[in-house]
């Protein structure tokens, strides 16, 4: 069972931040920006509204990359852990890493996204939904 907040923060400990449940989402990603951003088979993230993420100390040590022109990832200076990521078509809500977590939020992963665009080498068997095609979220069948 999740609290009402959780804590998290990067691997260097220098930025840590409280997320309010409850979470809108929770999914692991397959696109390719997420597998090199992470070094990764996939990333599971969690998003809130930006309301719900609160920035408790590092934030000077917050640097922001627009890795593409529809959204921006930021991450820690120090350690280099990927900690959010904003696109500019849901601009209010914030993507976090679960692995970034300190405690369990308060759903498990629900799908697989942008499914059609995974690792040649990854295998996944959990039964979950497989989403991808050109917005990453349709049913791949």
């Amino acid at each position: 069972m999740a609290s009402e907040s959780v804590r998290g923060g990067c691997l260097c400990g220098m930025v840590r931040f409280t997320v309010t449940m409850p979470t809108l989402f929770c999914a692991h990603c397959h696109c390719s920006m997420c597998r090199r951003n992470h070094g990764a088979a996939y990333v599971t993230w969690i998003a809130v509204p930006r309301s719900q993420l609160s920035i408790e100390g590092g934030a000077d040590q917050l640097t922001r990359y627009e890795s593409s022109p529809h959204g921006s990832r930021s991450f820690c200076s120090r350690c280099g852990s990927s900690l959010f990521c904003v696109l500019q078509e849901h601009p209010d809500i914030v993507d976090i890493p679960l692995a970034n977590l300190d405690e369990p939020v308060d759903r498990l992963p629900e799908s697989h996204i942008y499914f059609d665009d995974r690792a040649s080498w990854t295998v996944v068997s959990d039964g979950l939904p497989r989403l991808g095609g050109p917005s990453g979220l349709e049913p791949t069948g």
